[in-house]
């Protein structure tokens, strides 16, 4: 008879319904862990970066110990993981832990579904990637990324493609007054990838956008061993298709004059989206990243929308009591630009 081989986790698992032993709160500490960057997610399977930058960095395949069965591991976590992390063919290590995370991309698939998905965790730049052209930029769709890289405590970064096809002032001018960052980029310039790397430089970006807008061709551009596959837009349509299926971090090549260090920094791919629901979103969130704002929301009456019908808004009074035209001006901008953020909560892209 073969010999039964005992499962570890047995003992922390919730008894059966017909067992008298109580179910144990007891957790194995794991004192000789290491930790590991999460850098894909493939059925279950998590590939990891361990040494990160050390005299000993490897990749090992992973997977999720089953008391962390119910909690979700992304791309960008940072986690502790036992067993053979050797790295060898065959090899599979066991995440027993997901550190605290420093940022959390979220979205859900529309403003009335209570589930959230995580993009990815711990980056702490999102770049939304829009064409100007073939397909056509939806500023709704760009609203919502931006109010969720704020909700999530992020910078916001737009990449403007196909620049050579259209002119990217109306969406710059549109995006400047929410301290959105406007980096612009042409079809054949040899400074295009130099102008967007300077942005990424020493930090952890997440890349978003529709499909077709050119986010894998930029990534290639950035990275030239990533072999991210490129599809076109329909004629017909003015859609792209989806070319990537998962989430992966990629490490941004050392320029020429940096010093030390095996990267520069992060860059994680996204697939394609086609909506970005907004539903986990508090109006207090969004109005935290407009700090000027959010000091002057506090004199509003309770249960103030800050909406442009709002009675008695102090938003207002802000704009109409400026010293001169010039701020005047300035903070109305302001002011309408958080409003359209505001809208593009419940508005339909």
């Amino acid at each position: 008879m073969a010999r039964r081989v005992r499962d570890e986790h047995a003992r922390y698992a919730r008894p059966s319904k017909h067992g008298s032993r109580p179910r144990s709160k007891q957790r194995p500490e794991h004192a000789d862990s290491v930790a590991g960057l999460i850098v894909g997610v493939d059925r279950g399977r998590y590939t990891l970066v361990l040494d990160e930058g050390g005299p000993d960095e490897r990749e090992i395949l992973a997977m999720k110990a089953r008391e962390l069965s119910r909690t979700r591991a992304v791309v960008g976590d940072v986690v502790d993981v036992v067993g053979d992390t050797s790295g060898r063919e065959g090899t599979l290590a066991r995440i027993v832990r997901i550190t605290e995370r420093t940022s959390v991309l979220r979205r859900t698939a529309d403003d009335n579904d209570p589930y959230e998905r995580i993009v990815v965790a711990n980056a702490d730049q999102l770049v939304v990637v829009v064409a100007l052209a073939q397909p056509e930029p939806r500023t709704g769709m760009i609203d919502r990324c931006v109010v969720a890289a704020y909700d999530a405590g992020m910078d916001v970064l737009l990449c403007l493609t196909k620049a050579d096809l259209s002119s990217p002032d109306e969406l710059r001018d549109l995006y400047t007054p929410l301290g959105v960052e406007v980096v612009v980029a042409r079809r054949d310039a040899a400074d295009t990838v130099e102008a967007v790397r300077e942005h990424l430089l020493g930090r952890t970006s997440v890349l978003v956008g529709h499909s077709g807008v050119g986010k894998s061709t930029l990534i290639n551009a950035l990275v030239p061993d990533a072999a991210r596959a490129t599809g076109v837009v329909n004629d017909v349509t003015g859609r792209g298709r989806h070319t990537s299926t998962s989430a992966v971090a990629l490490r941004l090549p050392v320029s020429a004059g940096s010093t030390g260090g095996t990267h520069d920094g992060w860059v994680i791919d996204t697939p394609g989206v086609r909506s970005f629901g907004l539903a986990h979103v508090e109006v207090a969130h969004l109005l935290a990243a407009f700090e000027d704002l959010d000091e002057v929301a506090a004199q509003c009456p309770r249960g103030c929308t800050h909406l442009a019908d709002a009675p008695d808004c102090a938003l207002d009074e802000w704009v109409d009591g400026a010293p001169d035209e010039v701020s005047r001006t300035t903070r109305a901008s302001r002011l309408t630009s958080f409003r359209r953020l505001l809208v593009s909560r419940t508005a339909t892209v």
